[in-house]
Formats: structure tokens, sequence, C-alpha cells
């Protein structure tokens, strides 16, 4: 056992509470682990946030596949699982096969239905840590028209038509209390590379990525902790610590106050104008501060932005399509004001992606 191993001891579930729930495909069923203050100090220190892909040749309109996962536009059926979920934005929960309980978010007016497709594949397919999250068409027994508004369970069945199912990564989330659920970005500092964390480097490129994708709601609970598949020790050692982003959908807008879904939330125009630095001579991102958030205009190192740019230049063209066509960003329609504006197109989006990044990759930041 390395040193670093050995500052990583986890009181482990019981084994028969573990082996009662091995590999399930259920999101709520997955093993959570519990630490202490200092476990959890030390689990971010020696964590990474980021996984070579080969960036090129990711599907992003398939997205991540495995147990669990489901093909672009797939038509599921399931069961109303009747409970109140937190958040703000229409979502439920819904049984598969009766022990598969999955998040679903729906809603033609819900912009957090494309924005976490957008912003989950995105990252997947750099490297850095999501949920995985497909659109689908639902049709759902006992739902009622609205589950977010009207919870209660009805006779018949509903269609949502879009909607997206939410699945949590694969491996084990950590936690140390309901408020210390996630992690808050301040805390990326805390990171060590010297005890095998990530680099300062991969840390200030998912930094700017959040900037690039606008993640108003930074607050503590919408990043986890995450022990990756094969990284729990029978001895209570998790070798493979992990920092992922958990919700998304508050993306491809702009960052504001008070995390609105109109401003923040898959709007075109707000996305394509607001520039990637805030002050480009000493690179400080532009991302202002929700009042939950924990990120505000981060100064970002000169390996952080190359390494990111050379992520993004390794997007294709057609990868890029396949992203915003997939994520359904051709019927985002956003309500400002009083005033409709009309959907852009997969291409505009395209071409917005493609200038931003020019941004970052233009760009030469102070070391």
């Amino acid at each position: 056992m390395t040193r670093s191993q050995a500052l990583l001891v986890l009181l482990l579930v019981p084994a028969a509470a573990s082996a009662s729930r091995k590999n399930p495909p259920n999101d709520h069923a997955g093993t959570e682990r519990i630490l202490t203050t200092e476990e959890r100090r030390a689990f971010i220190r020696h964590a990474g946030v980021w996984r070579p892909t080969n960036v090129a040749m990711m599907d992003l309109k398939a997205g991540p596949q495995g147990a669990g996962s489901f093909a672009p536009n797939e038509a599921v059926t399931c069961d109303y699982v009747e409970r109140k979920l937190a958040g703000s934005s229409r979502k439920f929960d819904c049984a598969i096969g009766g022990r598969d309980i999955v998040k679903v978010r729906y809603g033609a007016a819900n912009g957090e239905v494309e924005g976490s497709v957008l912003a989950s594949r995105l990252l997947w397919a750099l490297g850095f840590g999501a949920d995985r999250i497909y659109p689908v068409r639902v049709t759902c027994r006992g739902c009622p028209p609205d589950p977010w508004k009207r919870p209660e369970r009805v006779s018949g069945t509903q269609l949502f038509d879009p909607a997206v199912i939410e699945r949590k990564p694969q491996g084990h989330e950590m936690k140390a209390s309901a408020k210390h659920s996630g992690w808050a970005w301040p805390e990326l500092d805390t990171v060590d590379e010297a005890e095998g964390g990530a680099p300062r480097a991969q840390r200030d490129a998912l930094t700017l990525l959040a900037v690039f994708m606008q993640h108003t709601d930074s607050k503590p609970q919408q990043q986890r902790l995450l022990c990756l598949p094969g990284g729990m020790r029978s001895d209570g050692n998790c070798d493979q610590p992990f920092l992922i982003l958990h919700d998304v959908g508050l993306t491809f807008g702009r960052a504001n106050l008070a995390n609105r879904q109109d401003s923040g939330s898959v709007n075109f125009a707000n996305w394509a104008e607001t520039p990637v630095w805030r002050d480009a001579r000493k690179c400080v991102g532009h991302l202002s501060r929700s009042y939950t958030g924990t990120l505000e205009n981060p100064t970002i190192g000169e390996a952080g932005r190359a390494f990111l740019a050379g992520l993004l230049s390794e997007l294709r063209d057609g990868q890029l399509h396949d992203l915003f066509e997939i994520a359904g960003v051709d019927r985002r329609r956003v309500t400002q004001n009083s005033d409709t504006t009309r959907a852009a197109t997969v291409d505009q989006w395209v071409s917005a992606f493609q200038r931003k990044r020019d941004e970052i990759i233009r760009a030469r930041c102070p070391s």
C-alpha cells in the first residue's frame, strides 16, 4: 500500500448490504459512502478530475455506453414513483422493471432537458466527470400530466417528450453529510499533485470549461465526490478518488445571480454573446457568481488554458453537430421580458461553439 492509499482509509458499508446491491443500474441503489470530515479532506487532496479519452472518436450522439444506457430518442416505459424531489426544475422518479429507478427530466419549456445533454456529453467526451444523460421518449404508467406541480399518482399513462433520463456515473458516490454532499470550487486549490491529486493544469482546464459552458449553479451539491469503478478496495481504501460535476442543466446560457433558467439554460443569444474572458490579458474568466454559487471570474494559468485548448481542438465539426442535434437545441425557445425568441439552428450553435473555442485557443495566459 502506498502512502497516498494509506491516507485514504475509509469505512466500507457492511458486506451484506453492498452484496445485495451489486452492480445495479439503479442510480438510487448505488452504494454511497459516508466520510468523516478528515476523510473528506483527504479524498479531495488525492482526487483526480480528468482521465484521457480519444476525443476525436467519442460518439456524442450515442453518449456513454454500458449497463443502463439508452439509444438516442429510445422509447422507454416506466412506472411512476411518487415522491418529492429537490430542486426547481421539472423532474420525477420512474421505475423500469421494478428495481431500476431513474430520474426523468421533462418539458418543452425546461431548458435543463437540453442543457444537461450538452454539458454532460461535452464533459464526458473531453475526459471530465459528469452524470450520464440520455434523451428519450418516456411513457409513464401512473404519472399525472405534470408530476412536478401535481405529484399525485393517477391511472393511465402519460407521454413525456422531450425528456431525458439521468443516471449517475458508475462508481461509488461519497458523502460526508447533507451539508457536505459535494465540493465547492475553491476546494480545487486543496488538491495536491504531490500526493497523487490532479495537476494544476487539469484543474484549471475544468474550471475554464465551466466558464465556457457558463455553469451558473455552482453550489457544492452540484459537484460530487466519486470513487471510480474498481477503485474501492476490500480493506476500505479508495485508490481512485475523483471529482465530478453532477447537475449541469443550467448551462449554455449566461450565468446569473438568481440561476434563472430562461437566461442561464440553453439561451443561444446569451451564450453566444458572453465572452470567455472578462480580462483576456490576465486570463480572468467571464463567469458571474450566482447567489448559491462557489465559482466567480476565475483566473486561469497558461498550462490549464493550453490543456483545455488542446482537448477542444480535437473535437471534429461532425461531433459538434451531433452534440447540438441530439440535445435538441433547435426546439429550445426562450421567453424573456415577455418576448419569445425563435430557436437557433444547430449550425448556429456549432458556429458559436467554434468562435468561443477560438477565444481559448488564441489567448496566452500568465504562467
